[in-house]
C-alpha cells in the first residue's frame, strides 16, 4: 500500500514524471489498444445511469405515497422492504456511476489518481455491498411472505414498521461487513479489465479464493432460498385461490405482493446467476499454466466484465417491478382483478371472535 511519502522523479521522454509506490490493487491486466473498445461510450454510461437513478427515484416516490395510505401492517412491512431495496439500488447506482462516468469522460490513469488504492478499495466495497444487499433483501422478503401466508398465527398479527426497518438495517450491516473484509485482509479489491473498475480478485491464492467463494456462495444461497420460499408461498396461494370456498376469501393484496416478489426474484436470478457461477467456477478450477501468479485468463476477464454489466441491470429493473405490477396497473390490464373481501384466507374455520381479531386490519387493505 502507498505509505503517503512523496513520489520520486524519473525521466520519461525527456521530462520528469512522478513514480508512485503503487498499492496492491494494481495487478497484471491484459489490456491492448483494441481492448479499449470494451470501455463503454461515456454518453451511453451517463444515459444508462440516469435511467436507473430516475427509475428508482420514481419508484421511491410511489412507495412513499402508497405507504402513507396503507393501514395494513403486513402490507406496510412489505412496502418497507421494497423501500429498502429501492434505496439500496439507487445509492448503488449513484456511487458506482459517480466513479465510472468521470473515468469514461477523462480516461484518467488510475496509477496517478489513486496510487494508494483508496478509491479502488472504496469502489470494490460499493460493488460488493450494493451487489449482495438486493439478494439478501430478496431472501428476507421471501421469508417474511412465507411466514405471512403459511404461518399466519405463528407470530404476532403482523410485523411492526420499526421491526421491518431493523431487519433492513441488519441486511445492510451484513452487506457492509462482507464488503469490508478485503480491506481487513481477506482478499483484495483490484483494478479489473479494461482498467475501468474495481472488484474482487479472481486469482488463485487462499485469501482471494476464500472471499470469492464467500461472496458467490452467499449470493447463490440467497437466490436458492428465495426460490424455495416463494415457490411454497405461490403454491399455497394458488391452492387457496382455487378453493371452492375461496370466493369470499381471496386476498388481492397477498397476490399482488407475491407477483412483485416473484418478479424481483426472477430479475435477480437472471442478472446475478451468470456472474456468481463464473466466480465459483474460476475460484475452484486450477490456475491456467503460463500466467503470472496475479493474473487471470483474458477470456475470464472479458466474461467478468460482460456478466458484471448484466448484473447492473438488476438495479435498473427492480423498481419497475413495483411500478408495473401494482393493483392499479394490473386492473387496467386484467379488469377482473378487482378488490374482494379480505379476511384470513388460509384458515376459514376459526372461532368468530378470533376471526374478528385477525381481520380488523386486513379488511382495510
Amino acid at each position: 500500500m502507498w505509505d503517503g511519502t512523496p513520489p520520486s522523479l524519473a525521466m520519461d521522454n525527456g521530462n520528469f514524471s512522478p513514480v508512485y509506490s503503487l498499492g496492491s490493487c494494481f495487478r497484471g491486466v491484459n489490456v491492448s489498444e483494441d481492448s479499449r473498445a470494451s470501455i463503454a461510450s461515456p454518453w451511453f454510461s451517463t444515459t444508462f445511469g440516469l435511467i436507473g437513478l430516475c427509475s428508482n427515484l420514481f419508484a421511491l416516490c410511489v412507495l412513499v405515497n402508497s405507504s402513507r395510505k396503507m393501514h395494513s401492517r403486513s402490507r406496510s412491512s412489505f412496502l418497507i422492504f421494497l423501500c429498502g431495496l429501492v434505496v439500496t439500488d439507487f445509492l448503488g447506482l449513484l456511487l458506482t456511476f459517480s466513479i465510472v462516468i468521470p473515468y469514461h469522460f477523462l480516461r484518467f490513469d488510475w496509477r496517478r489518481v489513486d496510487p494508494g488504492c483508496h478509491l479502488c478499495n472504496f469502489m470494490g466495497l460499493v460493488m460488493v455491498f450494493f451487489g449482495q444487499c438486493p439478494l439478501l433483501l430478496g431472501a428476507t422478503m421471501a421469508g417474511e411472505r412465507f411466514l405471512g401466508i403459511n404461518r399466519p398465527f405463528s407470530r404476532s398479527t403482523s410485523m411492526s414498521k420499526r421491526r421491518a426497518w431493523a431487519l433492513v438495517g441488519v441486511v445492510w450491516a451484513l452487506g457492509f461487513l462482507l464488503g469490508v473484509l478485503p480491506i481487513l485482509g481477506l482478499g483484495d479489491y483490484t483494478l479489473q479489465y479494461p482498467k475501468s473498475w474495481c472488484f474482487l480478485t479472481l486469482v488463485h491464492d487462499a485469501r482471494n479464493v476464500a472471499f470469492c467463494l464467500l461472496f458467490a456462495l452467499l449470493g447463490l444461497f440467497c437466490v436458492g432460498l428465495s426460490f424455495l420460499l416463494n415457490t411454497v408461498s405461490v403454491v399455497t396461494l394458488c391452492r387457496v385461490y382455487h378453493d371452492s370456498e375461496s370466493v369470499q376469501r381471496r386476498r388481492d393484496s397477498e397476490v399482488e405482493m407475491m407477483v412483485q416478489l416473484v418478479g424481483i426474484m426472477v430479475i435477480a436470478s437472471v442478472c446475478w446467476l451468470p456472474l456468481l457461477i463464473l466466480i465459483v467456477q474460476t475460484a475452484l478450477q486450477k490456475p491456467s499454466p503460463g500466467l503470472e501468479p496475479n493474473q487471470i485468463p483474458h477470456e475470464t476477464e472479458k466474461l467478468l466484465l460482460i456478466y458484471l454489466r448484466v448484473a447492473t441491470w438488476n438495479q435498473i429493473l427492480d423498481p419497475w417491478v413495483y411500478i408495473l405490477f401494482r393493483r392499479a396497473v394490473l386492473r387496467r390490464i386484467y379488469p377482473s382483478f378487482k378488490p374482494r373481501p379480505s379476511i384470513i384466507s388460509l384458515y376459514p374455520v376459526i372461532n368468530p371472535s378470533l376471526r374478528r381479531k385477525f381481520t380488523q386490519e386486513s379488511v382495510l387493505q
